[in-house]
């Protein structure tokens, strides 16, 4: 199935109420000439993230926002993962940080959890939905693998950013200036597969794996 395109002057909802999220997507659709409002700015709920992997939670909150606010709606389901804790927090990332959002708190379980594990192999995956409000979804996952650190470096990005360092750079991601995070971020690489499939300007740079339904 050849997933829908938007075109520049559409209108798009960022099933989000995160405003690092916000500023990152607003930086990747500035070149399409589409409007993006987020879920928050139009007083759209939260659903309950239910699913029990990332692609799941994208689509889960796109088809919420597209069908609430009756526009096509682009959500990401993202997290941070560690091999010696068999990939947690994972789905689990937000919830880690508790429900005022700690991410300092959450940096230092995870630091707590590896204690003096010698393998700090880490990861970032995301999965991002593209839904419209009668079901249609694309979806696309992009990863970039690093390693985890402590004490955390940096005061850009958000989340856990600021504990690691992407393959082949000396700098964690809250050290990047943003434009430099952007362009290799795993939420970058997923994005890269969404224009190339939904919107009208061609990819540049084929990235990882994608799901569609």
């Amino acid at each position: 199935m050849i997933p829908r395109r938007l075109a520049p002057g559409d209108r798009l909802v960022l099933a989000s109420h995160n405003p690092g999220k916000l500023r990152e997507f607003s930086a990747l659709l500035a070149p399409f000439g589409i409007e993006m409002i987020s879920a928050g700015a139009l007083g759209l709920a939260e659903p309950e993230e239910t699913a029990p992997d990332f692609v799941g939670n994208a689509r889960l909150k796109a088809l919420a926002a597209a069908r609430e606010a009756g526009l096509a709606a682009l959500a990401d389901d993202s997290g941070f993962c560690v091999a010696a804790l068999g990939g947690a927090p994972g789905v689990l990332s937000a919830r880690w940080a508790g429900p005022g959002k700690d991410f300092a708190a959450a940096m230092a379980r995870v630091n707590a959890a590896l204690a003096d594990q010698a393998d700090r192999r880490a990861w970032f995956t995301a999965a991002l939905s593209l839904a419209w409000p009668d079901g249609t979804t694309a979806t696309f996952l992009g990863r970039v693998d690093g390693t985890a650190i402590w004490p955390p470096r940096g005061g850009f990005g958000f989340g856990y950013d600021p504990m690691f360092i992407p393959m082949g750079s000396d700098e964690t991601f809250g050290e990047m200036a943003p434009d430099a995070k952007e362009a290799i971020s795993h939420r970058a690489r997923a994005f890269v597969q969404l224009q190339a499939a939904c919107f009208t300007a061609p990819a540049t740079d084929p990235a990882a794996g994608q799901t569609r339904s």
